[in-house]
């Protein structure tokens, strides 16, 4: 099989997907294994971002809750989407909180749909960043490793993701940068045996398998790993708490007002 392109933004069932979308959308952009930097053939495109509820839609009504999260799949021509997008003010305080994963999202390299919002929203991002993201991270790894270790053999995705989070988190408490690229940040911090793993997770398929050996080896890395995130935390100079709440609290009446 042919891999889709390591950048899927202009492909018509991405763009279809925001094009549609039920809400005006102030951001979207892609994460997942596309922006991880090792999508396989058969990987579906993670679509992520932010939209905008209309006046009479942001209260509690009789039956049910306000569509603040969006959340669907489709299939458009062999490919499957996934989207999932928050309404503004949920979103913005996901980002004051140690939630590594939306801040990727803001920073992804991967826009399908872009503009001052996110232009804002990045330059905010950085106000965002804690010492308490070690948490986020230490917490990811902790349920990727029970998703490798519940196959046998184990699979070669989850291993891939392990690093991709365990690095990030490093990376980030070292100099205050989210990074989601493994390459990059292999770049960066060379991990025995990782550039095969992602060329044969981009040559083969999502359920491609380690052997027993290579799985001893990978957990031993991702122990070393875990060691280094926690160390890295503890002589991290990040804030103890995010700066940009005001920032975000003034872009988000202005979207609401419809001036930006």
């Amino acid at each position: 099989m042919t891999p889709y392109p390591s950048d899927p933004t202009a492909l018509p069932a991405v763009r279809a997907a925001a094009a549609e979308h039920p809400y005006p959308l102030a951001f979207a952009t892609v994460s997942g294994a596309h922006l991880y930097g090792f999508p396989s053939a058969d990987s579906d495109v993670d679509l992520r971002g932010v939209h905008l509820l209309p006046p009479g839609e942001r209260v509690p009504r009789r039956r049910g809750k306000p569509r603040d999260t969006v959340d669907t799949t489709g299939v458009v021509a062999g490919l499957e989407v996934d989207l999932v997008t928050h309404d503004a003010a949920k979103f913005f305080a996901l980002m004051l909180r140690p939630n590594g994963y939306v801040l990727e999202q803001v920073l992804s390299s991967l826009v399908v749909q872009g503009g001052v919002a996110l232009e804002e929203l990045r330059a905010l991002a950085a106000g965002c960043v804690t010492r308490g993201h070690a948490r986020h991270y230490l917490g990811f790894a902790r349920t990727q490793r029970k998703l490798l270790a519940r196959h046998d053999p184990p699979q070669l995705k989850p291993a891939l993701y392990l690093y991709r989070i365990l690095l990030t988190g490093v990376h980030l408490m070292e100099t205050g940068v989210v990074e989601a690229n493994l390459p990059t940040l292999l770049a960066a911090r060379p991990q025995a045996g990782v550039a095969e793993l992602i060329e044969r997770k981009r040559a083969g398929a999502e359920r491609e398998t380690l052997s027993a050996a290579e799985a001893a080896a990978h957990e031993a890395a991702f122990d070393r790993l875990e060691e280094n995130l926690k160390t890295a935390r503890d002589r991290s100079t990040l804030p103890e708490e995010p700066t940009a709440a005001a920032g975000l609290d003034d872009l988000l009446w202005r979207l609401r007002a419809g001036t930006i």
